[in-house]
């Protein structure tokens, strides 16, 4: 029964599933604006093998456990994979004052375009977690049948921010927030060492440990240095749920109703989303959590169904998925 609560779900693979050491093949990926990003493939990517491209959640990055798991399936059933971290995410500050977004697409294209190029015979398929899995959706819809994916999946995505922000915020969920701010309030700061982010952003530097919703945080931060007006314009436009009915990719969203960091609100209605989505709600599963069996025996759901439901696609031709 401790498996069924949402809590234990979303945090158990991070405090007691543990991997052995591995090596990551680096990749230092340099953005059109002179900045950069640090994919990590599991292995040197060797041609013809299908390619997972994994965008990670809010401070996620190639440790999550979720991340890790998933890329050692893959790994052990023949496909290649990389997260592509976002600016920031791999460890190493980067260079210009913005950082990365629910919503920001332009990054993830780039790099998308470099591995379509550099990996012309095989097949690309996307995987998003929370904010990731929000960044995925909203690129599928503004490609729609140009998308570079021959499928994607998206775990627990937000797809409307505002109520994202709002739920966070109220009750045990603010345990997480804390958690997550924590983290974003330290890179914001280091920020100013190399930025004169006062001037940038308006912001004093001692007043970023204060911040203490993401309300507060994307008003402060977000919007303004990504050129939103406010922190409701940036969920307003960010927000993936508006783009789903324009996706021609076969896509699978995974969602669970006790997820601590969303309400089912968030979820769409049948007529907005396009005939290539397919959306899964399970009763239980927490927030990227989805894990089956037994506290001391544990099965994570995510690492069979996500390479399933890509292998209708590797030698199968295009598909529409359903709704359900």
């Amino acid at each position: 029964m401790l498996l069924k609560n949402k809590h234990i779900q979303s945090v158990y693979a991070t405090f007691f599933r543990k991997f052995p050491p591995h090596k990551f093949f680096i990749e230092r990926f340099t953005l059109s604006d002179g900045d950069f990003l640090e994919p990590y493939w599991y292995k040197k990517p060797t041609s013809n093998k299908p390619i997972v491209i994994l965008f990670h959640g809010l401070g996620g990055s190639y440790q999550s456990p979720y991340i890790r798991g998933l890329m050692q399936e893959l790994d052990r059933l023949g496909f290649n994979s990389v997260v592509m971290h976002f600016r920031t995410s791999s460890g190493k500050m980067n260079l210009k004052p913005i950082a990365y977004h629910s919503g920001k697409t332009d990054d993830a294209k780039e790099f998308i375009q470099s591995v379509k190029q550099r990996f012309p015979s095989s097949k690309l398929f996307g995987v998003g977690f929370s904010l990731g899995a929000n960044m995925l959706l909203k690129l599928s819809g503004e490609e729609k049948e140009n998308s570079p994916f021959s499928a994607c999946v998206a775990v627990s995505p937000p797809m409307q921010l505002d109520i994202g922000a709002d739920k966070i915020n109220s009750g045990f969920s603010k345990v997480y927030q804390k958690h997550l701010l924590k983290t974003l309030n330290s890179l914001l700061e280091q920020k100013y060492d190399t930025h004169d982010m006062h001037s940038i952003i308006n912001f004093k530097r001692k007043n970023v440990k204060k911040i203490s919703t993401f309300w507060e945080f994307d008003e402060v931060y977000t919007a303004k240095i990504h050129g939103f007006k406010s922190a409701k314009d940036y969920y307003l436009k960010s927000s993936s749920k508006q783009y789903l009915k324009y996706i021609k990719t076969p896509t699978l969203i995974i969602y669970a109703l006790d997820d601590p960091f969303m309400t089912p609100a968030i979820l769409p209605k049948k007529d907005e989303i396009s005939e290539f989505v397919e959306l899964e709600i399970h009763k239980h599963g927490g927030h990227v959590g989805f894990v089956n069996g037994s506290l001391f025996n544990p099965v994570y759901y995510l690492e069979k169904k996500i390479p399933d439901f890509f292998k209708n696609f590797i030698m199968s031709p295009f598909v529409k998925s359903t709704f359900k």
